[in-house]
C-alpha cells in the first residue's frame, strides 16, 4: 500500500518531506537500540534531483537546531553517474554541497560510489561491499525522485537494469537518458528498505504518479517497484497528482 501526502507545491513537498524525516531520524537515534540495524544509527539513501536536492538543502538548515546527530547517519546514494565526485553533475557532489560539507559529516558516515569515468565493475563491487558492511540489514529509508516515464535511480522501463532480481548494485552502460553510464542500486536493495519515500513534483509526471499509486508492472513503470517493508509514501505536489 501507498500512503500518499498531497501537498500544494514543490516548496510544501520539501517542508512535508524535512519534518517527517527529521522526526525519523530523531526517533531511531533517541533509542539506542533504534532502527532497522538495532544500534541507534540510521542508514539513509539520499537522492539527486531537483526535490531531492532542496530537501537536503532544507536538511542543513534546520538539523543544527534539531535533535538529530550528523554524525550518528550512514549516508549512501541511490544511483550515480560515472564521473568524479567533484563533477557538477555528480549526485555525490550535489549532496555534499547542500548538506554534508555545510555539516561537516564525517567522511567515514559518506558512501559514495567512487566513479572516476573510468571502467566501473570494481567501484560497483566495491559498492556491494560497502553494503554488506555498513548496512548489511538494509536501510532505515531509502529517498527517491522519479522522472515522468516513472524511472528511479538509473532503472529504466523496459532495461535489464529493473529487471535485475538479485544484485543490489550494478553498472548501466545503456542509459536511455544521458549520460549511459551509471551506477545504481536495484529494486531488490530498494525493497530492502524500511522505508521508501518518493518525492513527486511537476505536471509532466502525473501519470507516472498514478501507475505508482495504483502499483502499475514495474518493467514499464520502475516507481511502481519501489516499496518498503514498513512504509512507501508518494509525497506529490498538486501538478504531479492530477492521476491520482
Amino acid at each position: 500500500m501507498v500512503d500518499v501526502v498531497r501537498v500544494a507545491d514543490r516548496p510544501a513537498l520539501v517542508d512535508a518531506a524535512a519534518d517527517r524525516l527529521l522526526a525519523l531520524l530523531a526517533a531511531i537515534q533517541a533509542d539506542a537500540a533504534g532502527g532497522l540495524h538495532g544500534d541507534g544509527v540510521p542508514r539513509v539513501v539520499l537522492t539527486g534531483g531537483t526535490a531531492g536536492i532542496e530537501l537536503l538543502a532544507k536538511l542543513a538548515e534546520r538539523a543544527e537546531s534539531s535533535d538529530v546527530d550528523v554524525a550518528r547517519i550512514e549516508f549512501f546514494f541511490g544511483d550515480e553517474r560515472n564521473v568524479p565526485a567533484t563533477h557538477p553533475d555528480s549526485n555525490e557532489g550535489q549532496a555534499r554541497e547542500a548538506l554534508l560539507d555545510p555539516l561537516s559529516v564525517p567522511a567515514e558516515r559518506i558512501h559514495g560510489w567512487g566513479l572516476d569515468g573510468g571502467e566501473m565493475d570494481e567501484a560497483v563491487a566495491a559498492y556491494e561491499r560497502a553494503l554488506d558492511e555498513y548496512a548489511p540489514r538494509g536501510f532505515d529509508l531509502h529517498l527517491l525522485g522519479m522522472g515522468g516515464e516513472g524511472h528511479i535511480n538509473s532503472l529504466f522501463p523496459d532495461t535489464d537494469a529493473v529487471r535485475e532480481s538479485r544484485a543490489r548494485a550494478i553498472a548501466v552502460t545503456d542509459s536511455p537518458k544521458p549520460p549511459a553510464e551509471r551506477a545504481t542500486l536495484t529494486l531488490p536493495a530498494v525493497r530492502g528498505s524500511e522505508r521508501v519515500w518518493l518525492l513527486v513534483s511537476g505536471a509532466e509526471k502525473a501519470e507516472a504518479a498514478g501507475h505508482v499509486a495504483r502499483g502499475a508492472s514495474p518493467e514499464d513503470w520502475p516507481a511502481a517497484g519501489a516499496r518498503g517493508s514498513h512504509e512507501t509514501v508518494l509525497f506529490v505536489s498538486e501538478d504531479a497528482a492530477g492521476a491520482l
